[in-house]
């Protein structure tokens, strides 16, 4: 599988909390950090997530907004 997103990031899914219309699913990164992904709950049943499957995250925003005090 061939994608454009260059932010690519080897996790264990540790969390799926499914809702009426999208799944919570916390990622865990190789060093430990968790992350959090909100997908639909279709998505989540096609990609058969389960806890403790190896997923790949991709991140590809058009922006990242940075606030200071």
């Amino acid at each position: 599988m061939k994608v454009s997103a260059r932010n690519l990031l080897k996790c264990k899914v540790v969390k799926i909390e499914p809702g009426a219309v999208n799944t919570v699913v916390t990622l865990e990164l190789p060093d430990g950090q968790e992350m959090i992904s909100v997908i639909t709950c279709s998505s989540a049943e096609r990609l058969g997530l389960k806890e403790g499957t190896e997923a790949m995250a991709m991140i590809k925003a058009s922006s990242v907004m940075i606030a200071v005090e």
